[in-house]
């Protein structure tokens, strides 16, 4: 399965990337998201590890997976390595006049097991999935403004400051 949520963000690449790039940031804004925490050495980039879980229903779902693609302030990505099988991505993309970013978020999964049971089970757990994936890029995109808002005002009080 297969769901994916878009959403446009008044910030630079550069400012989303900060968050979406710092595993430290995930339980803050990611809906759903009950445990991610780094697993290894690598904290960051090609390579790092992370023990994910998200709750789906009753259950907990997820497991260790590997970023497998990092272009900064562009495109991350990871798969699965044990557990629940699955991939998923954060795309980022500069918009109009470079003051907005264009940011997707992605995950296909599948559930172990073939047939009707794991196919029923794949569209059950869609719609929670695609919802948690919608809330993430909500809450993302108001701590990105958020922040944005706040360096900017501490950035006059500076200059104010300085001008007198």
């Amino acid at each position: 399965m297969r769901v994916e949520s878009k959403i446009e963000i008044t910030a630079p690449p550069a400012l989303v990337w900060e968050y979406v790039s710092d595993p430290s940031r995930y339980l803050d804004f990611m809906s759903g998201i009950t445990r991610w925490e780094v697993v290894g050495a690598k904290r960051i980039g090609l390579g790092a590890r992370y023990r994910m879980l998200l709750r789906v229903g009753s259950a907990e779902v997820g497991g260790l997976i590997e970023v497998v693609e990092f272009a900064r302030a562009a495109d991350l990505a990871w798969t699965s390595i044990t557990g629940i099988d699955q991939r998923g991505r954060w795309r980022l993309r500069a918009g109009h006049e470079g003051r907005s970013t264009v940011t997707t978020l992605r995950l296909s999964y599948g559930v172990a097991g073939s047939g009707i049971w794991g196919w029923l089970a794949d569209k059950v757990a869609a719609p929670t999935v695609r919802g948690h994936l919608r809330r993430s890029l909500q809450q993302l995109k108001r701590q990105v403004e958020h922040e944005q808002l706040r360096s900017a005002a501490a950035e006059r009080r500076r200059s104010r400051m300085g001008a007198a």
